[in-house]
């Protein structure tokens, strides 16, 4: 089955060279374009798309309060975020707000694509790299360290290592080789942690271990 793609940007061009570039993969679909977040909810409830590729920065609502709006939703799709900054405070915004990751607009084409299926299969599109860029930029700008780790004493031991993990960075497989467990196990840990803390993603779990001050050894 196609992965259903909604195209968010206000440039008329930035859509149609979009259109063209994933149209070109057979196994994604676009189903639906905006130019203002405001439609972004409308167009989703349309369409069902499974991923929105969202501009951060739109005149009139943009891809923060579209994002935030959409995973509010029962059964929001995943929002990859479009931007020409790679640590931009309104893309970290986006993040936390339940954003899958995201791509820079002068990306190649083939890891815009990539990046889609991606996120339509639950994986962020956040490299290790970019995730240290990120928790940098708002190292001191995000929760308090104390209420963030209040928030992590929820987990369990295993839970809590797969959360400072997953914020240095780490996938599945790493995670699971540095734990000494399986990737299925990995997975369940994850998934419990999203469940205990409420949150979206393991994008907000990278962030939330970066606000407690967890992932430079100080655990």
């Amino acid at each position: 089955m196609a992965i259903r793609v909604l195209l968010v940007d206000d440039d008329p061009l930035v859509r149609s060279g979009l259109r063209l570039m994933l149209a070109a993969a057979p196994d994604l679909e676009i189903v639906g374009e905006g130019a203002d977040g405001a439609e972004v909810h409308a167009l989703v409830e349309r369409h069902t798309p499974d991923v929105v590729l969202m501009d951060i920065r739109m005149p009139g609502t943009d891809g923060l309060a579209a994002t935030e709006r959409l995973r509010a939703m029962a059964d929001p799709p995943e929002v990859l975020v479009l931007t020409t900054f790679n640590a931009d405070e309104h893309v970290l915004r986006a993040l936390r707000a339940g954003a899958a990751g995201f791509v820079l607009k002068d990306t190649p084409p083939g890891e815009i694509v990539a990046a889609v299926r991606r996120v339509a299969e639950g994986d962020p599109v956040l490299s290790p790299a970019v995730t240290q860029r990120l928790i940098a930029h708002v190292t001191g700008a995000g929760l308090d360290a104390h209420r963030a780790r209040r928030r992590l004493a929820a987990l369990g031991e295993r839970e809590r290592e797969v959360a400072v993990a997953i914020g240095q960075g780490k996938s599945n497989a790493e995670i699971a080789a540095a734990l000494h467990m399986s990737v299925p196990t990995v997975k369940t840990h994850v998934s419990r942690i999203l469940a205990k803390l409420n949150l979206n993603n393991r994008v907000q779990i990278a962030l939330l271990a970066h606000d407690a001050r967890l992932t430079e050894g100080d655990s």
